[in-house]
């Protein structure tokens, strides 16, 4: 075996024609060096990806040895080795080895950069979005946030959250899933918008007799209510003048008897033309904001504030009116009593047909009922105050026979005939009214963050 320091026998001429011994190099003082300097200074003479910019060097610093360079030259075989230094100084001496023929496979290159033409940025010059400067100490600035995270929302996350959405029930209220937090911080500028939230409920009130549809009398009267945060009296305070809150209702013509609220609410005295269908309404902004602040110290730990705006009365044109259809009959004997009760489901009432939830029928049955004889469908009766009740989830037109449907009871009786009575029906609907009214808002300032609509049935009776 040869050592690294002995002089290299090529073994086979034509490996000796095919390399070239170079000739001894004469080096000068500053070309002395020691293994370890050489090789730092081949470290050195290599172009990091840093220093790839425009700079005094015209031409770019040659590039590392390539492995077939490696293999193929003569390394420090080509002649003995001295403790001054290599046979070339761009290529580090490795020994070869007969255990180890084939040489190490050399780092992989680093990936060069392209040179910049003049006039442009250097790679380290470019901006960088969202990062301070890489010699900068100062912390990197925020981003923008985006619409629902920004500090304008009524929640410090989501204005949308759970637990500062309001949700129609019976009255507006909320939905708050784990414990409420309190006032929300609604830390605002004085030029975002506010998130304001409008609802409006409907209750119809509606009487049929028999089967006569001209004998239907129907009443719908509803109200719209806004709902603020209750951050909103902080920014109120901070802001004393904010922009007037205006709004527009739509389809006007269907209301009648329109009632706004007069401490809060001014509107033009003008009919609305039949072009635009809707008529502006504008808050007293300085009474809205007293009587925020005397409701935020009164409830503290509401989330929101609702005002009611505005009451009215809908235009309703009979029978067609009413989102469910009713026709009732009894036939009353000394002994028996029997009950059919028809309905229907009227999509044409509503300017967006949506499902009837929770449709109850009650009726009364007096005469001393003994015995239940047939129920269709199914019912509960009620024997300490004589009263059958038959509860359906929801009637719509996808429902059987198209909302189609008849309820039928058959009574004993010992102490009959019995005395027809009226059948009261109740139900609710989400996402539509009878009116078919919207709201708009006019002008800058303000935005609306949820616009909730629901009717529900008031005195719906039906008579044989």
């Amino acid at each position: 075996m040869q050592s690294p320091d002995s002089p290299c026998s090529l073994s086979s001429p034509a490996v000796m024609l095919a390399r070239t011994i170079p000739p001894p190099l004469i080096l000068t003082k500053e070309d002395r060096r020691s293994p370890e300097a050489s090789a730092l200074a081949q470290a050195e003479s290599m172009a990091s990806p840093k220093d790839l910019t425009l700079g005094p060097r015209a031409t770019p610093p040659p590039p590392p040895p390539t492995y077939r360079a490696v293999v193929s030259s003569p390394g420090p075989c080509s002649a003995p080795a001295t403790s001054s230094g290599s046979s070339s100084p761009a290529r580090p001496a490795t020994p070869l080895s007969v255990s180890s023929p084939t040489p190490p496979i050399p780092p992989p290159r680093p990936p060069s950069r392209p040179k910049l033409p003049p006039g442009k940025p250097s790679v380290g010059d470019v901006a960088r979005p969202f990062s301070p400067p890489i010699n900068s100490s100062s912390p990197p600035p925020f981003a923008p946030l985006a619409r629902a995270e920004s500090t304008s929302s009524i929640s410090s996350t989501n204005s949308l959250s759970a637990a500062t959405t309001p949700t129609v029930g019976k009255e507006l209220s909320i939905s708050v899933s784990g414990c409420s937090r309190g006032p929300s911080p609604l830390t605002m500028g004085a030029q975002d918008s506010l998130p304001v939230a409008a609802a409006f409920t409907e209750t119809v009130n509606a009487y049929f007799k028999g089967a006569d549809p001209s004998k239907c009398v129907v009443k719908i009267t509803g109200e719209m209510v806004l709902s603020f945060p209750a951050g909103i009296t902080r920014h109120f305070a901070n802001n004393p003048a904010p922009a007037i809150l205006t709004f527009s209702i739509t389809n006007y013509s269907r209301l009648e008897h329109v009632l706004p609220n007069p401490q809060l609410l001014c509107c033009d005295t003008t009919q609305p033309t039949a072009a635009s269908n809707s008529k502006e309404f504008w808050v007293n902004m300085p009474n809205l904001m007293t009587h925020l602040k005397k409701v935020s110290d009164q409830k503290p730990q509401a989330t929101y504030y609702n005002v009611d705006m505005l009451k009215y009365q809908v235009s309703a044109q009979g029978i067609q009116a009413t989102p469910l259809n009713l026709a009732v009959s009894w036939k009353c004997d000394p002994t028996s009593t029997d009950l059919r009760i028809d309905y229907k489901y009227n999509g044409e009432a509503m300017t967006t047909p949506t499902a009837l939830n929770n449709v109850q029928f009650l009726v009364p049955v007096d005469g001393g009922v003994s015995k239940l004889q047939a129920m269709l469908p199914t019912a509960a009766w009620n024997a300490e105050q004589q009263r059958i009740l038959w509860k359906i989830p929801d009637i719509s037109h996808k429902s059987e026979n198209g909302g189609v449907g008849s309820l039928l009871g058959r009574f004993t009786l010992t102490e009959g005939p019995s005395n027809p009575a009226p059948v009261a029906v109740q139900f609710t609907s989400e996402g539509s009214t009878l009116s078919g009214c919207g709201i708009e808002l006019v002008g800058a300032g303000y935005r609306f963050s949820l616009i909730k609509k629901r009717f529900a049935a008031g005195k719906y009776l039906a008579e044989n």
